[in-house]
């Protein structure tokens, strides 16, 4: 295997997806020469130019718009948000019409596109270009969200994305993006839908997710110097969510700590603590559900703000420990 960043991992899916199928093509600000605000379509528009590789103006409604249209008659096009939070600006087009569409026509209407936009904090962008909007789209039916947390998952990820028929909202944690690590040879896809165990364990299950799974590792490894095995978990598709492979975890371990930089109230950690509650898995648990997520204020630009609001490695181990109290 290759070590690859993250960014050059999507780029590398994003190329040879245009170059098997005719149908995709590239959307958004700055995504040509450019290669975008943090440089994923990097040689892209010199590759395959600009039919392929579209600049737009600086519209977010314009790019969701064009890109949902597009797909209705036939296209496949993966359309470019610079932030995650400029996505509402264009809530119209992604909730009210790209989501729905395929419903209200009775399947007879597709929209094969997707939405790739960075998002996180820990870059000190402030609280405009920082939000973790996660919990909102996953609320919509409709919608596909995925959240990968490695340049391998996010490649083989991004491939079946793009050849799903439906809407999906890739989001990429901007903190991961040229953070490497191994990236198999030759074509794959990653399934959505299917979860996968980034440590097996036995004591305490930690559902975590993008660059929190890098923490919850961490923990997990400071944690086993003291005998205590915590299994994490990295759902990698936020929806559908592969409720089958946590339930099994936590029904092993019988606890549950669940990780996530959005904040905490309606968060994904949530839904996770929901489908524990009313799964077989519930008796099984032997401590109260712990979640450990951003604090409840905008995201601030101080550095030292900022590190307080994000989850971390400490803030993991205390909440491990909690459940095995």
């Amino acid at each position: 295997m290759r070590d690859l960043t993250l960014s050059q991992a999507i780029n590398e899916a994003l190329a040879e997806e245009l170059e098997r199928d005719p149908r995709v093509f590239l959307i958004g600000e700055d995504i040509g020469l450019h290669g975008g605000a943090f440089g994923v379509t990097k040689g892209l528009f010199s590759r395959f130019g600009p039919d392929r590789v579209r600049n737009t103006p600086i519209s977010e409604a314009a790019i969701a718009g064009a890109a949902v249209g597009s797909a209705l008659v036939g296209a496949r096009p993966v359309a470019e948000l610079m932030y995650i939070d400029f996505i509402t600006i264009a809530m119209d087009q992604i909730v009210n019409q790209g989501a729905k569409v395929k419903y209200m026509f009775g399947g007879k209407a597709r929209v094969p596109m997707v939405l790739r936009a960075p998002f996180g904090a820990g870059r000190a962008n402030a609280a405009q270009h920082s939000q973790s909007l996660e919990a909102w789209l996953c609320h919509v039916p409709g919608l596909k969200v995925v959240m990968p947390s490695t340049p391998a998952d996010a490649k083989g990820l991004l491939k079946s994305a793009i050849r799903d028929d439906n809407l999906v909202v890739f989001l990429e944690n901007k903190h991961l993006y040229f953070q490497k690590g191994p990236v198999p040879e030759g074509e794959y896809a990653v399934p959505l839908g299917v979860a996968d165990i980034k440590r097996p364990g036995r004591d305490v299950t930690v559902v975590a997710t993008a660059r929190q799974v890098h923490a919850a590792i961490s923990a997990a490894e400071a944690l086993a110097k003291e005998g205590i095995e915590v299994e994490v978990l990295d759902p990698r598709t936020l929806w559908p969510l592969d409720t089958e492979t946590i339930i099994a975890s936590v029904k092993k371990t019988g606890r549950l700590v669940t990780v996530h930089e959005a904040v905490k109230r309606f968060g994904f950690g949530a839904e996770v603590a929901a489908i524990i509650a009313e799964s077989e898995a519930f008796d099984y648990l032997d401590a109260p559900i712990r979640r450990v997520a951003g604090a409840e204020v905008p995201v601030p630009f101080s550095k030292s703000l900022e590190d307080l609001f994000l989850p971390d490695e400490h803030k993991i181990i205390d909440a491990c420990k909690a459940v095995l109290a």
